[in-house]
């Protein structure tokens, strides 16, 4: 699916309904014209019990895109009190490691909003690259510094600083886990999107069987679908450019960094 512009999963979804539609309002006409055996009610009721299906699993689609939406905000908000930690306590690095340990984190923070601002699905991997040669970089610092004393108080602040950075670690490799290889099972999208044309079939069929003519709310209904089938597309993209996931702490980090070293300069 991510090979695909969203407006082309919108709009192969709708054309894919109405033939669905069109299909099964030619069918029930056909079988009308051929016999008047086959009753409105029972087509009624089948009818009715796929479209239960189709809500079902499509309410259960959403879900779960809906959930993983929520699990990566609160993995910014992780992320950013996790960077935030190893930022301060970089505090305790001897220069030039301090210096360049805040200038690696900066780096990490713009490397990341940099990728979710491009909306490019190759900037998000780019990054994640980055994040983690940025993340050995500081953690090598962080080891040679803590072993020139192992007996000292500063020391033991080094291995707060590890626990901070080891930290860090573990929230990258969980957005990782969630924004990038946390996808909808290509199975689910075959199971949903057959479901749709079972359903589209039955309300053509049954339109036809009741005598109806074809009406202007079926392409109303095909909106419908189209439009919440591209919701949960949007959601289950990582880079999110329909539906991004708010990167303002890492934003508010950012600035707090940056104000700091600003800060510093003029000191000096």
């Amino acid at each position: 699916m991510d090979a695909l512009a969203l407006w082309i999963v919108s709009a192969a979804t709708l054309v894919a309904i109405l033939v669905g539609i069109e299909g099964g309002y030619r069918l029930g006409r056909a079988t009308r014209a051929r016999s008047e055996d086959e009753k409105e009610s029972p087509v009624s009721a089948i009818a009715g019990t796929i479209l239960a299906m189709l809500a079902f699993i499509m309410a259960f689609t959403f879900g779960i895109v809906s959930d993983r939406y929520d699990a990566r905000k609160a993995l910014v908000l992780e992320e950013a009190n996790a960077i935030r930690t190893a930022w301060l306590r970089s505090a305790f690095l001897p220069e030039p490691d301090r210096g360049e340990a805040v200038a690696l984190l900066r780096q990490y923070v713009e490397g990341r909003l940099s990728s979710v601002r491009s909306g490019d699905f190759a900037a998000v991997q780019r990054a994640v690259v980055q994040s983690g040669d940025i993340q050995r970089r500081l953690w090598d610092m962080a080891v040679v510094n803590a072993r020139k004393d192992m007996n000292s108080d500063v020391a033991a602040l080094y291995v707060d600083a590890l626990n901070a950075l080891n930290a860090l670690t573990n929230v990258h490799a969980s957005r990782v886990s969630v924004g990038i290889h946390g996808r909808m099972p290509a199975g689910i999208w075959i199971a949903l999107y057959a479901l749709i044309m079972l359903s589209m079939v039955a309300v053509g069929y049954h339109t036809a069987i009741a005598g109806s003519r074809r009406s202007w709310m079926m392409l109303i209904l095909g909106l419908s679908f189209s439009l919440v089938i591209t919701l949960i597309a949007a959601l289950d993209r990582p880079q999110g450019g329909y539906v991004p996931v708010s990167q303002q702490p890492l934003e508010e980090l950012r600035s707090a960094i940056d104000a700091a070293v600003a800060g510093q300069k003029v000191a000096h």
